[in-house]
């Protein structure tokens, strides 16, 4: 294979930047651009050692001061000798040493290139492979936890378990089936019942978890709504950690949409403040009103703000109608205040409802709390091992089909040819997620994703 590089640090000026080598002739390359001050050459070093010395073009000109690192196969991430330059992080630096790289005899990496040959080289597995992507782009603890768990293989045990017990069923009904006249065990189709149906309950919560394993890395459309002066605009500065929303005494002072993302607890939210919900006569503000309630109707979580202070009015119960079945926490808000709101009425319209003072901050964690449990994320426990990408999902979801047209053929009595053939489906479809039979078109699609220098 063709030895690739790229830079693998971000595209931004920074203290440090590193361009990855990988392949067969990574130190020849390395060796071409390198000059360790000690004089040593990179093909004679130790994998998991480092060289301090200088980078230079084809021409000879000093780039910079660089330490170079070697990786020696199959001891490294890509399975093959990786040589890393690590140089100051200005672009214009990289970019030079890059092209002499190039220049010395390195191709230039594809979209996800070395995590690819990470997995053909059978350092990972696909669910392993598509968690380091997870890994770059979590923007929250949970999201992280579930990405390493991932990475470190998780999700891929679990997976293996199911497999592994659908995969000894299968056997059993094919030498059952094939060599009735043998000393086989015969089958006990009370036991094959029960087996079927635990596959099946772990194929179904696997396939739960995908919903809150995606709120938490992608995070969840949220709107906050409620009528003028609730304190809509400084729970979203709150939330924000900064002045977001204008907040004055004055009722309709926010006319537009005001859109940030923000993490509550380990939840980002992309959340949006509207206009309060009120009838007005101002054409304006009637806009900015019709505009909030769109949003709240099409939004995927909401936090509906209430005034503790003062009684619901048809405005309240006009956004509670708005809502409708859509994950929503009733955050009744100026807690430091007399309360005259009716909270029965609110208890009676929402599952899920915390008192707060947006002003200082008092019940932020039990909002917090309770948008965990809204959102069914409070139950997750990502060091479990979770899906996180459409195809996991997709494939766990054929999976589930098989093993239900197994179960099916069962109770219809139908031969154990047809249930081995349907349990084969799911056995197929799990080793697909792993990428342990799985097309270079599928292979393709998933590092294509990625970015270049990963």
């Amino acid at each position: 294979m063709k030895t690739i590089a790229a830079i693998s640090t971000a595209t931004a000026p920074g203290g440090i930047g590193i361009i990855r080598i990988s392949g067969d002739m990574a130190r020849e390359v390395g060796d071409r651009v390198f000059r360790a001050l000690s004089g040593e050459k990179l093909i004679d070093a130790a994998g998991y050692t480092c060289r301090f010395g200088h980078v230079f073009d084809t021409d000879g000109n000093r780039l910079d001061e660089c330490i170079a690192t070697v990786f020696a196969a199959p001891k490294s991430f890509t399975g093959e000798d990786v040589i890393e330059l690590s140089c100051h992080g200005g672009l214009y630096i990289l970019k030079t040493v890059l092209k002499a790289v190039f220049a010395a005899g390195a191709f230039p990496a594809e979209a996800g290139e070395f995590t690819r040959r990470a997995f053909m080289n059978g350092k990972m597995d696909l669910a392993q492979a598509e968690a380091v992507m997870q890994l770059i782009s979590a923007q929250g603890r949970e999201a992280m936890k579930a990405a390493q768990a991932g990475h470190d293989g998780a999700l891929s045990r679990r997976i293996g378990a199911i497999r592994d017990d659908l995969t000894d069923i299968g056997a059993h009904l094919s030498a059952w089936a094939d060599y009735p006249d043998d000393d086989i065990p015969q089958v006990d189709e009370n036991m094959l019942k029960e087996r079927l149906s635990a596959g099946r309950d772990a194929l179904q919560k696997l396939l739960n978890s995908f919903d809150g394993g995606r709120i938490l890395r992608e995070g969840v459309v949220t709107v906050i709504a409620g009528k003028p002066n609730a304190g809509k605009s400084t729970l979203m500065n709150l939330l924000a950690g900064c002045e977001r929303s204008i907040v004055t005494e004055l009722a309709g002072t926010t006319r537009d949409v005001i859109e940030e993302t923000v993490l509550l607890g380990d939840i980002p939210l992309r959340l949006a403040d509207t206009a309060g919900i009120r009838e007005t006569e101002d054409r304006v503000e009637q806009i900015g009103v019709r505009i909030a309630l769109d949003r709240v109707k099409t939004a995927q979580f909401v936090l509906a703000v209430f005034d503790a202070s003062e009684s619901l009015n048809e405005d309240d119960r006009a956004m509670m109608d708005a809502i409708g079945n859509t994950p929503c926490v009733a955050v009744v808000n100026k807690s430091d205040l007399e309360a005259k709101i009716d909270m029965s009425e609110l208890r009676d319209r929402f599952t899920h409802i915390v008192t707060i003072s947006a002003i200082s901050g008092d019940g932020l964690t039990a909002l917090s709390d309770a948008a965990a449990k809204a959102l069914n994320t409070a139950q997750l426990n990502p060091n479990d091992g979770i899906l996180y990408t459409e195809r996991q999902r997709a494939d766990v979801q054929n999976a589930l089909s098989c093993m239900e047209e197994a179960q099916g053929a069962l109770l219809l009595g139908m031969t154990w040819d047809a249930v081995t053939v349907s349990l084969e489906g799911v056995i197929a479809a799990l080793n697909e997620l792993t990428g342990e039979r799985v097309s270079d078109a599928v292979v393709d699609k998933v590092f294509s994703k990625f970015c270049v220098g990963k």
